[in-house]
């Protein structure tokens, strides 16, 4: 059995970000409508170069010490740093702490990093998994820094939309890149309810290293960008077999995070 754990309704809400301005919408379990956020246009022929087919620019592995070992993604902000990943990709959870001396790629394959590597720091999950390691509370952020770069993330890469208390039920596609592997795996699928605060979706070829990996929907095809409902972990670190996989369903405590990360940055 290998879960995919790295080795080293209350009121629902999603979230819309376009550029400076920030909106709260009430929905009844619908997807938001929204247009993900591409890089800056000077950049935009750069983000998809090369980039292996249907995999996304804004979306990387994590690496420490060398190799990498998780997966995290881009997620709007008004700063353009924000990185949504899986809790127990950046904290050990229950009697533990954070991960230290960790970097972002976007956009890795075949070795090359296209955007470079980018520091990974103010990590950040919610109080309920750094005491018990709440499955339901899989998901972390933080931000990420380039020395000498004079263009934000976000600019460079693109960035999801983050949206919260959407339906379990939604076409998404799913990246995560695999230990050891140098292109990341890549599935469309159906989600669905695995619980009350749990998704789950079945796509074969996740194993460890995918943790993180974001559920987006509505991906636009040029873009490759969307809306992020949920990252791979929550139930079993994200699965304990490579073609099912679990996310934290995305919810208040999920919106609280998210505040919480780019009011400090």
């Amino acid at each position: 059995m290998t879960v995919r754990r790295p080795a080293v309704l209350l009121t629902l809400a999603a979230i819309v970000l376009l550029g400076t301005a920030f909106a709260v919408v009430v929905v009844a379990r619908q997807p938001q409508p929204a247009v993900a956020v591409p890089p800056d246009p000077a950049t935009a022929e750069a983000a998809h170069a090369g980039l292996p087919a249907a995999s996304s620019p804004a979306v990387g592995p994590l690496f420490a010490g060398g190799d990498h070992f998780c997966t995290a993604s881009v997620v709007h902000s008004e700063r353009g740093d924000v990185l949504l990943t899986a809790a127990h990709c950046i904290h050990n959870g229950e009697g533990g702490g954070y991960l230290t001396g960790l970097s972002f790629a976007p956009g890795y394959h075949d070795g090359i990093a296209p955007f470079g590597y980018w520091t990974v720091s103010d990590e950040l999950v919610a109080p309920g998994w750094r005491a018990s390691s709440d499955p339901d509370l899989d998901v972390g952020f933080a931000t990420a820094h380039q020395a000498g770069t004079t263009k934000s993330l976000e600019s460079l890469a693109g960035a999801n939309l983050l949206a919260t208390g959407t339906a379990f039920e939604q076409p998404i596609t799913l990246t995560g890149y695999p230990d050891g592997s140098e292109a990341p795996a890549v599935c469309r699928n159906t989600t669905s309810k695995q619980d009350t605060y749990q998704l789950r979706v079945d796509c074969a070829g996740f194993p460890t290293g995918t943790s993180g990996g974001p559920w987006v929907t509505g991906q636009n095809p040029e873009t490759r960008l969307g809306t992020v409902i949920g990252v791979i972990g929550g139930f079993e670190f994200g699965g304990d077999d490579a073609d099912t996989s679990y996310s934290s369903y995305f919810d208040t405590d999920v919106l609280a995070l998210y505040r919480q990360t780019t009011a400090r940055t």
